[in-house]
């Protein structure tokens, strides 16, 4: 049974409600009906900034954390100084970080200002964790990264992934979902290459990715962020709080990870059969974001089928990469009517009533 503005009324005539009280739910209503009708269209929600004045916020915000990382960070490392002073520098910067969030983000709801305080909170977390693994793994002279074969770089980052969990869970910027999904691949990377080869360029980093283990956590890894995404996207089908964007973020990184494994597999085996297969498998993730109304996840997961092409492939790859590109272009063109037709004709399941609209809304009347 829905609740009218009939309903409302009486509640606000009875004393059940103030009359602030039944705007802000009337407001809210035609929100959740309207939110993506709005849009132009079914398209999919996406917001980095409500205006220049949150630009100019993080511009502001930026300056002001390069003037206290270049005093407290860069200038603690060339000094040799103890790994204490390091930590500090570092808890204090999260310390305010956190202070500045409690303003703009959880007061003022601005986005940019919030993904750039995420984003700075994760750099002061790796300086503090990477104090903190030169104390448990000591050694001597000016203290270095020296890459992912490194124990301490390993600490490091599970340090700092963990400090953004936190964050996450104390501000639930949806930007930070992100940050923390790159934590884990990181962490698991720099376990994988412990015992593993020097890596020496880019190159190197993506063949070593076609470890049998990475790939195995990889995957495992982004089906488990694909299960959070669509847990946050069915808890909202109209996309219109916050744990959409959640989902968006996730999205944008679970696709990648699942694309790694089978796109790897495909490229060892080589020649025009792997592109046969490769490309099917893309049309699979294609359907499979239609119905779920994420472009995100096919854009990302196709952007790293072309780094992986262009980068670890060997031959003539460019006309899979330009089939691609059409593929895209025709699909986004046309995106609203083919999951309209793909929605219509597939058959019931369970959790489809709980996905996005693939007709228009019907207005909502007064």
């Amino acid at each position: 049974m829905s609740i009218t503005r009939d309903d409302i009324r009486a509640a606000v005539g009875a004393g059940k409600i103030s009359e602030a009280q039944a705007s802000a739910i009337v407001a809210l209503s035609e929100a959740r009906r309207g939110a993506r009708e709005n849009l132009g269209g079914l398209d999919e929600p996406f917001e980095l900034f409500k205006g220049f004045n949150e630009i100019f916020i993080v511009v502001g915000l930026t300056i002001l954390y390069a003037g206290w990382t270049g005093l407290t960070g860069i200038s603690t490392y060339l000094a040799s100084s103890s790994m204490v002073s390091l930590l500090l520098c570092g808890m204090a910067g999260m310390a305010a970080l956190a202070g500045l969030a409690l303003y703009f983000t959880r007061r003022r709801r601005m986005v940019a200002p919030s993904i750039a305080l995420a984003i700075m909170f994760a750099f002061s977390a790796v300086q503090a964790g990477w104090a903190v693994s030169y104390w448990m793994v000591p050694d001597n002279g000016i203290p270095k990264i020296t890459g992912f074969n490194d124990v301490r770089t390993v600490i490091m980052l599970a340090l700092a992934t963990l400090a953004l969990i936190v964050y996450w869970l104390a501000f639930r910027v949806p930007f930070a979902m992100l940050l923390i999904a790159l934590g884990f691949y990181a962490t698991c990377f720099g376990l994988t290459a412990l015992n593993g080869p020097e890596l020496n360029s880019l190159r190197d980093v993506f063949l070593l990715s076609a470890n049998s283990a990475f790939s195995w956590v990889t995957l495992a890894l982004g089906l488990l962020g694909l299960a959070l995404a669509l847990r946050f996207d069915v808890s909202d089908p109209h996309r219109v709080t916050r744990r959409a964007s959640q989902a968006f973020w996730l999205h944008v990184i679970s696709a990648p990870a699942i694309v790694n494994t089978v796109a790897f597999t495909l490229f060892q085996q080589g020649g025009a059969g792997a592109y046969l297969i490769l490309s099917g498998f893309l049309v699979l993730m294609a359907v499979f974001a239609i119905v779920i109304d994420r472009r995100s996840f096919l854009i990302s997961g196709i952007g790293y089928v072309v780094a992986l092409t262009a980068i670890v492939a060997e031959g003539q790859t460019w006309a899979f990469i330009l089939l691609l590109g059409v593929f895209l272009v025709a699909l986004g063109a046309f995106w609203e009517s083919i999951r309209g037709g793909i929605m219509a004709v597939m058959p019931g399941f369970p959790g489809k009533d709980r996905l996005p609209p693939w007709t228009r809304p019907r207005e909502f009347s007064a």
